[in-house]
C-alpha cells in the first residue's frame, strides 16, 4: 500500500501538512480521493502493485461510494467498471452517503435481535438464575447491539430505538407480558442496566480516553481534531458525533486541553467516565 501511495497527493486533507490516502486493516482496504481521476489513478496503481507480488483484487468485492459528486464516469478495475453503491460495510460498521449512523444502528439492532432469538432456550429456562441470564444478555446480545457505538452520531430517535429494543428484550427475559406492566426505572433496576443514552456516552468517552493516550501522530487521535474541507449546506446544521462530543464537554465543565491531560491518567479517567457527569470539586 505504501508503494501505491508513496509521494502522491491524491487523498483527503488530513492535517495541515499531510493527506490521508487510505484506511487499511488486514485485507480490508478503503481508498480515499477527491475526484474520479485521482481514484482511477490510485486504483490502477494498486492493481499493478498488487499483481507484482502475486495478489489479485476481487472485482465483485470492490465497491465505489461517491459523495457529493456529479461525475458519472465509472471507476474501472482492469478495464471493468466497479459497482457503485449507496453504502458499504467496513470493519462491521455501515458507511453511507449521508455520513450518519442511522443505517448502522438499524443493522446492529437487527443483528442483536437475531442473537437474542437464537438464545430463546436460555431466556425460557427455569434452571438458570436471572443473574446468569442477564450476564448472557450483556455478553451475547448487548455487545452485538453496541458494537461501534463509541462513534455513533446519537439523536433522540437513535437513543429511543436502541432503548426500546433493550427494554423489549429485558421484559421477555423477566417474562413480563401484557397486561402486566413495569416502569423502565424498575426494569433497569431489576436487571442492573444503565439507560442506553448513558451507556453509549460512557462507551464513547472510554474510547476517547484510550485514543487520547495514543501518540499525536496516530491518525485515530488526529481524527478527534480533524476539520473536514468544504462548506456546510444552508439551514439548520445536523447533529454530528463532534457536536455530541462538544455538548458532553460543556456539561462536564472541562476544556478540551484539560480532557487531554486527564486522559493520560487511567485511574482519573475512569472516575471521569464513571459518573453521569464528574464533580468539578475535585480541583481539576
Amino acid at each position: 500500500m505504501k508503494e501505491s501511495t508513496n509521494n502522491r497527493r491524491n487523498g483527503i486533507q488530513w492535517t495541515l501538512w499531510s493527506q490521508l490516502d487510505d484506511l487499511d486493516f488486514a485485507d480490508d482496504l478503503a481508498l480515499l480521493s477527491h475526484n474520479q481521476q485521482q481514484m482511477q489513478e490510485k486504483t490502477d496503481i494498486l492493481t499493478a502493485t498488487s499483481s507484482q507480488v502475486g495478489l489479485n483484487i476481487h472485482k465483485d468485492k470492490t465497491k465505489i461510494l461517491k459523495i457529493n459528486t456529479t461525475s458519472k464516469e465509472p471507476i474501472t478495475l482492469s478495464g471493468s467498471p466497479l459497482e457503485e453503491v449507496q453504502s458499504f460495510t467496513y470493519l462491521g460498521s455501515i458507511i453511507d452517503q449521508q455520513g450518519g449512523t442511522d443505517a448502522d444502528v438499524k443493522a446492529r439492532i437487527g443483528k442483536a435481535r437475531a442473537a437474542f432469538i437464537q438464545l430463546k432456550n436460555i431466556w425460557n429456562s427455569r434452571q438458570l438464575s436471572l443473574i446468569t441470564k442477564i450476564r448472557l444478555f450483556n455478553s451475547n446480545v448487548k455487545s452485538v447491539l453496541l458494537y461501534g457505538a463509541e462513534t455513533w452520531r446519537t439523536t433522540k430517535t437513535t437513543i429511543r430505538k436502541v432503548q426500546t429494543f433493550i427494554n423489549s428484550c429485558l421484559r421477555r427475559v423477566l417474562k413480563i407480558r401484557w397486561p402486566e406492566t413495569i416502569s423502565n426505572a424498575d426494569l433497569w433496576e431489576r436487571t442492573c442496566q444503565l439507560p442506553a443514552e448513558e451507556l453509549i456516552r460512557k462507551r464513547r468517552w472510554g474510547w476517547i480516553g484510550h485514543t487520547l493516550r495514543k501518540p499525536p501522530t496516530n491518525i485515530t487521535r488526529q481524527a478527534l481534531r480533524w476539520n473536514p474541507q468544504g462548506k456546510r449546506k444552508r439551514g439548520r446544521p445536523r447533529n454530528t458525533w463532534r457536536r455530541d462530543l462538544e455538548a458532553d464537554t460543556r456539561k462536564m465543565g472541562y476544556t478540551w486541553s484539560q480532557i487531554e491531560k486527564m486522559a493520560q491518567d487511567r485511574g482519573l479517567w475512569r472516575a471521569v467516565v464513571g459518573g453521569p457527569y464528574p464533580d468539578r470539586s475535585d480541583g481539576h
